[in-house]
């Protein structure tokens, strides 16, 4: 059993410290003397004298700042939950076990780059020279720990990459949702539910019976990718297939030319979607080393920038959704499965899991030639093949390479090395160029389209990968900006059959808005890209609309074909389009085209629900959704349509995960206040919620707006704030201007951080 080190101190919430007065630590393992400076906004700015010492300060401040987030994300990749919190947690470990990388070191460093190791290596040196401090400082512990009773655990190099499960995949769930579709209906049903694009029709594999797939047959994979429930762990598989059906999860990403914009240099925006938590899952942090001058954010247990800029280069990114995953299904033969001409013996392996409270556990762990074997029958057993647990395919860590490059060909160069999750990047330089690059490794399918899952008896391999230079790329196009949002932007004449990247993307209203605004503006500002980052109109509300048959009328009928589109907090139309499509037209239409198993297609994509609406079938159902969504709406914001307002619904409320376990004063610290917002998941300033209760759960808590070329005038937000300990001032510092759609500065330059200086960390070699 790990030994607390909260039983040899006690921590009391009030520190007799200040976590914003300048401190100064010597620590082992720095080469030469660093310093952290932290502006007003929560930002570190870390000045190191060594290229390695900036990444060993990084971990050491990530540690400051986000200890308990990191720790966590550790022991859940890791599969060590149960270890401090109990058997309840030994299914979750289990499945996250089965999904670490255990390739070989070697090839799976070098993947990054020359130097990946030694990054590794001094960023996670850094974070345990933090935790090393905490036997000398014990007021240094996040109360978190105190509460749950346990020890921050360190880190070892090999913890940075093995772990996986923290990527945006999801293909492998499609493939399963469909062949549950076609079990109970057909491939044109499914088509509905999932529109395919470029134009496609796919058909069922030789030799699949899609009724075989059992509708819990990724419940392994789902736990593998889950958050840790505190409150109610045999939530966190709920919750996690939750979130990999969630279609509004996405990003935008844009970049104008010099030629388009006001001050004659290039524009890039970013605004990653994610699901919000506390803390953020960005961090923004300032690097600045020999060799190194980057500014950004990334995730806080990883090292380096992943969006930001360095004193040359912008560059920011969105999924791009190269289908990574397979299904595959074994007819199970004298213990092991049918291949080719053959068996194929299952390979396992024991790991002991260490359990809080009881004696260790060992648990037997089965994979086949292709990846973990996730789920068993009688007859056949399913294994998930994920191009994520290749070499080179840590979610994010390939940002140490591109982000040290100075111009558009060695950003190129370190794209090619680039593997998980696959990306959309812009690129932007202080010589004027802009481009584009989808970047990911990308499995080489010959004869099949991975939309089904497939029999695993060889007829169906990956024949290696193609290369990336089969992936678009733009450089200073002549429309002069260039952008994504996560749908279908292929270009009109790429080859899909010859490449098949990938049919299944994010629905096309936010990349449509970008570009219907992008395209007007030949005096583009930061403020603009700003203002586009929060827009709230929503085309896919107005074509909704548009769908209503004309001889259907009522007073929420009225009120839509008034509507201009625009989905804000205060908008009383907007409530009612939410309330009638989400909570009412959605169901409807999944009755309409499964009447038997509406739930199996209730996830329609907008692109399937407007082709249905439009077909006379479904006339009936959207004139009994406007009637019962209008008497909803009248009870949930009372009797004068005027006064509906959208953000009375539609609120962010953020919530720590341990605010349950927390009293009193400590309690009363990390409660957020909730705030109204606007706009929806198809809306560029997305704000992505379940129907059942319409609050938000997703959206940009990072965004940033870089003047390239002229640092200090980037504008950044970041939410709830920068620190994840409840003590800390910059805890939810950034919330309220987040909410109420204002930026801050993302200053750069020595002198302007000097100015904006809170506290100072100096560190020195031990």
């Amino acid at each position: 059993m790990i030994k607390s080190i909260v039983t040899l101190f006690v921590l009391t919430f009030t520190a007799t410290w200040s976590l914003a007065e300048n401190q100064s630590y010597t620590v082992d393992g720095l080469e030469q003397p660093a310093e952290i400076i932290v502006d007003e906004w929560g930002v570190p700015h870390i000045y190191a004298s060594t290229h390695y010492d900036t990444f060993f300060v990084q971990g050491f401040n990530a540690a400051r700042d986000r200890l308990w987030q990191i720790d966590t994300w550790r022991r859940r990749g890791l599969g060590q939950l149960s270890e401090v919190f109990g058997e309840q947690y030994l299914q979750q470990d289990r499945a996250s076990r089965l999904f670490l990388y255990r390739g070989d070191m070697y090839r799976e460093w070098l993947a990054y780059g020359s130097d990946a190791k030694l990054i590794a290596g001094a960023f996670t040196s850094g974070i345990n020279a933090y935790i090393d401090q905490i036997a000398e400082h014990p007021d240094l512990l996040p109360p978190e720990f105190e509460l749950l009773n346990y020890s921050p655990a360190r880190w070892s190099p090999e913890d940075v990459v093995r772990i996986r499960g923290h990527g945006l995949w999801g293909n492998v769930a499609r493939e399963v949702e469909r062949a549950l579709i076609v079990c109970k209906s057909d491939l044109e049903t499914a088509a509905y539910w999932q529109t395919l694009e470029p134009e496609w029709k796919t058909v069922v594999p030789t030799g699949l019976d899609p009724c075989l797939i059992p509708a819990d047959v990724l419940d392994n994979y789902y736990l593998a990718k889950a958050q840790v429930r505190f409150d109610q762990p045999s939530m966190a598989l709920t919750d996690s297939m939750v979130t990999s059906s969630d279609r509004s999860l996405g990003s935008n990403n844009w970049v104008v030319a010099p030629s388009r914009t006001r001050t004659g240099r290039p524009v890039l925006a970013d605004d990653p979607h994610r699901t919000h938590a506390v803390p953020s899952l960005r961090y923004i942090a300032h690097l600045v080393g020999p060799g190194l001058n980057v500014i950004g954010a990334g995730e806080p247990g990883l090292p380096g920038i992943s969006i930001g800029h360095n004193d040359r280069i912008a560059f920011g990114l969105t999924i791009f959704p190269i289908d990574q995953e397979d299904l595959y299904v074994y007819v199970k033969v004298d213990g092991g499965y049918r291949y080719q001409d053959g068996v194929k013996p299952f390979q396992t392996v024991i790991e002991e899991f260490e359990v809080r409270g009881r004696d260790d556990v060992d648990i037997e762990l089965t994979y086949s030639h292709h990846g973990p074997i996730v789920y068993e029958t009688e007859t056949h057993a399913f294994a998930v093949r994920a191009a994520w647990l290749e070499p080179g395919m840590a979610p994010y860590f390939g940002s140490v390479e591109y982000m040290r490059a100075s111009d558009w060909r060695e950003f190129l160069a370190a794209l090619n090395r680039w593997g998980a999750p696959p990306e959309n990047q812009v690129f932007a330089d202080v010589e004027g160029n802009i481009g584009y690059k989808p970047a990911g490794l990308f499995p080489r399918r010959i004869g099949w389209d991975g939309l089904l899952p497939v029999p695993g008896d060889g007829r169906y391999e990956w024949q290696g990968f193609f290369d990336m230079d089969v992936l678009p790329v733009e450089f200073n196009p002549g429309r002069g900006f260039t952008g994504t949002a996560n749908s279908m932007n292929l270009p009109d004449d790429y080859p899909i059959s010859r490449y098949p990247v990938g049919f299944e993307w994010s629905t096309p209203w936010r990349y449509r808005r970008l570009w219907q605004v992008l395209q007007q503006q030949d005096d583009h500002s930061v403020g603009d890209s700003a203002a586009l980052q929060r827009d709230y109109r929503s085309l896919f509300a107005l074509e909704a609309v548009s769908r209503i048959p004309d001889g259907i009328g009522g007073a929420g009928a009225e009120i839509l074909r008034a509507w201009d589109g625009e989905l804000g907090p205060d908008s009383s139309a907007g409530a009612f389009f939410a309330v009638w499509y989400y909570r009412h037209l959605q169901p409807a239409l999944a009755t309409v085209l499964l009447s038997e198993e509406p739930q199996l297609v209730a996830g329609m994509d907008t692109l399937g629900a407007l082709r249905l609406m439009s077909e006379e079938r479904s006339h009936k159902a959207i004139a009994l959704s406007l009637d019962s969504a209008y008497a909803e709406t009248l009870y949930l914001l009372g009797e004068n349509a005027q006064e509906w307002r959208w953000g009375d619904l539609h609120q962010i409320q953020f919530e720590h995960p341990l605010q349950h376990a927390a009293a009193n004063e400590l309690a009363a610290t990390m409660r957020f206040p909730a705030y109204p917002r606007g706009g929806s998941g198809n809306t560029t300033n997305a704000t992505g919620f379940s129907a059942s209760d319409l609050l938000v759960r997703a959206g940009a808590s990072y965004r940033q707006v870089i003047d390239v070329g002229n640092w200090d005038a980037a504008t950044m937000t970041n939410a709830p704030g920068q620190s994840g300990d409840p003590r800390s001032p910059f805890y939810g510092n950034l919330l309220k201007d987040w909410a109420e759609e204002r930026s801050f500065p993302l200053i750069y330059s020595r002198e302007r951080v000097l100015e904006h200086e809170v506290f100072r960390i100096k560190l020195q070699p031990n």
